[in-house]
């Protein structure tokens, strides 16, 4: 007898709608490590206002899907007072690569000095579940 094995969730509703989702839209993963001069630390969080104000747009309009900060091992959300990144991380709705690298070359992030622009990372994206 020959045994077939199928995977137990191809059939389930997770799959087949995040599949769907996922082959109508290009979404794109960005890493933007933060450079590693002593004064960082310190340009990111006077240029945050900017950077929340101009990016406001994007997360109202669905092309920035997911934003956030990551923070270093040793930090947890509830860690008191400031929180020391050690980059930015994105999900980015798209027609191509290109508009993601355009997005992420006007942040003032980026244009100040906050990231390492030599590390950023784009790459193409797909989603294992839903994204809101």
């Amino acid at each position: 007898m020959k045994t077939i094995l199928r995977p137990v969730f191809r059939h389930s509703f997770l799959f087949r709608r995040s599949m769907s989702r996922c082959t109508a839209v290009n979404r794109f993963f960005v890493y933007a490590p933060d450079r590693k001069d002593p004064d960082t630390h310190v340009k990111r969080h006077a240029v945050r206002p900017q950077h929340f104000a101009e990016i406001k747009p994007h997360i109202d309009g669905g092309t920035v899907q997911v934003a956030g900060m990551v923070l270093s091992s040793d930090q947890t959300e509830a860690t008191k007072g400031q929180k020391k990144a050690e980059a930015s991380m994105l999900i980015v709705k798209a027609d191509t690569i290109d508009e993601v690298k355009q997005l992420i070359e006007r942040d003032v992030y980026y244009t100040s000095g906050v990231w390492d622009t030599e590390k950023l990372i784009i790459l193409p994206f797909v989603s294992a579940t839903p994204l809101l």
